[in-house]
């Protein structure tokens, strides 16, 4: 069995011990009021019964059931000889380790046989074997050395508990955190999925389109959904590694400084992105938690993800305002082109405005979607800026 506590305890286990066999020892040695021995055997036998009480106690963490067997038995026996003058401390402090160390089906059992065993020897020894006590004053005594052992083992039960509980909270904290980031990794693998593909579906539609017409058009939005491709899998590649456990952190994270690649990305797919970026310069955004930067670009690559996949060829306005207490995030365009006709797009469907939502609300934020009056649509996310961690 393994030892229980830090690596001092032992010591203090082997103090505990060689104190109690000292104290019997001098228990072998005392003397009445009237000079008479209260132990009357040889000095030997007093010094092998005391060490028999004490020693144990130095492995007590190791075997917690043998040590209390060997210790309460040295006690009846120290009892019946008339050695004992203090209401079995070392049982008590045996019987701890078995209510902290053994499993129920074992410790109970021997808190139901300890007390029992010690109260008999006692009250043995106090009313009939050597009388000193009337009965009433025996099961006195008898309560004092039950109360000393079932405290004991009462308390080293309640503290079992109460450690086993800890691990359990922590097993389920750490189950929590390894859910909470393999859906952080989902939320970065949709958008990098939905994103890139949603430029690539574009741009390849539009190479298709002017490919008779304009083939050096064609030619380079072959090229865009090239570029796009490799930088697809390359963040799939990241993200990948931080699933499989290896040392593959997402490195280079996006962040704000990456607005104006986005927004170029999304005007070679037909929108026309319009951004504005204020008091996020270079002490602002650094004044940001890692995490909360990338939220905020994510939920702008994402805004403007559907309006590439909805609305392009169009118009879209991008800001990103940040003040002393948070981050307001809008996103609106124009619509598709009248000839085309308007898809209908409500905030249930789709799991980019859900996952936009979510990251919101990770953070305490806000987050509103809906079509706008004058046509288009418009998304608006506000983000607390002291709000360093998700909640």
């Amino acid at each position: 069995m393994k030892t229980t506590g830090g690596a001092h305890l032992p010591l203090l286990d082997l103090a505990a011990g060689a104190v109690l066999t000292a104290v019997y020892v001098g228990f072998a040695r005392m003397d009445t009021e009237d000079g008479q021995a209260y132990f009357t055997g040889p000095f030997w036998l007093g010094c092998l019964i005391a060490a028999a009480v004490g020693l144990p106690l130095a492995v007590r963490r190791r075997r917690p059931l043998p040590v209390l067997g060997v210790v309460l038995a040295a006690l009846v026996a120290a009892s019946f000889l008339d050695l004992v003058r203090e209401p079995y401390a070392a049982a008590g402090l045996a019987a701890y380790l078995v209510g902290l160390a053994e499993p129920a089906r074992r410790s109970v059992p021997a808190l139901a046989l300890a007390p029992a065993v010690a109260g008999g020897a006692v009250y043995l020894d106090a009313a009939v074997v050597t009388p000193t006590e009337d009965p009433q004053g025996a099961l006195g005594l008898v309560a004092l050395v039950v109360l000393v052992i079932g405290g004991a083992w009462s308390a080293g039960f309640v503290v079992r508990g109460r450690r086993a509980e800890a691990r359990r909270r922590q097993r389920r904290q750490a189950e929590r955190a390894l859910e909470e980031e393999r859906l952080r990794i989902a939320r970065e693998l949709h958008d990098i999925v939905s994103h890139n593909l949603s430029l690539i579906a574009v741009t390849a539609g539009v190479a298709a389109h002017v490919g008779d017409a304009d083939p050096r058009e064609a030619v380079a939005a072959l090229k865009v959904i090239e570029e796009t491709s490799r930088s697809a899998l390359a963040e799939m590649r990241r993200t990948l590694g931080v699933l499989r456990g290896q040392d593959a952190p997402l490195v280079p994270a996006p962040d704000l400084g990456d607005l104006d690649t986005l927004a170029g990305e999304a005007r070679r797919a037909g929108v026309d992105v319009e951004l504005e970026v204020r008091g996020l310069e270079t002490q602002g955004a650094a004044g940001l938690a890692e995490s909360l930067r990338t939220t905020v670009y994510r939920i702008v690559q994402e805004a403007v993800t559907n309006v590439a996949r909805h609305a392009a060829p169009t118009r879209c306005a991008v800001r990103v305002v940040a003040d002393a207490r948070e981050i307001r995030v809008e996103v609106t365009d124009d619509g598709p082109p009248a000839g085309r006709g308007r898809p209908r797009r409500r905030l249930p469907g789709g799991h980019g405005l859900m996952g936009m939502r979510e990251r919101a609300l990770l953070y305490d934020g806000t987050f509103e979607a809906g079509p706008r009056p004058e046509g288009g649509f418009a998304v608006s996310v506000r983000l607390p800026r002291d709000r360093e961690h998700p909640v």
